[in-house]
């Protein structure tokens, strides 16, 4: 019994001493030695840098791409099960609704970040103007 913990800890050491062995050794054998100040410069596909790197993004960048991975994670959810769903033949009802409603959770997110506006690439102005007196929504 103790042989097999003797190999969990044999890979154990192992693995830390390939991550310590690539971090403090290898990094250092391969980065190259030469810096100048030209180098730790910023670059932008040839073009001379514009401002500060630190820049803030709208947050509709963030939003857009959260609705996405939340429709692509359904998606991925939702194949494999209508590609087995032919072979549940005891609980393919309960499977069935069991979907649906997922499915309609989803489909309220949806609606309520599309009535909310944050699917408008552009914002209407009554909502700006909103935001504007009252604060947040």
């Amino acid at each position: 019994m103790y042989f097999d913990y003797a190999n969990v800890l044999v890979c154990f050491i192992v693995a830390c001493g390939f991550v310590v062995l690539n971090v403090s050794v290898i990094s250092r054998l391969a980065r190259p030695k030469v810096t100048s100040a030209e180098k730790t410069t910023t670059y932008e596909c040839g073009e001379p840098t514009i401002g500060p790197a630190w820049v803030r993004f709208d947050m509709r960048f963030y939003t857009l791409a959260l609705i996405f991975l939340v429709l692509d994670v359904e998606l991925a959810f939702l194949y494999p099960w209508a590609v087995v769903f032919k072979t549940l033949q005891g609980a393919g009802s309960f499977v069935f609704w069991e979907m649906a409603v997922f499915l309609v959770i989803l489909i309220a997110g949806f609606a309520y970040v599309w009535a909310k506006g944050d699917l408008d690439w552009v914002k209407s102005s009554a909502s700006q103007q909103r935001r504007g007196r009252g604060g947040r929504r």
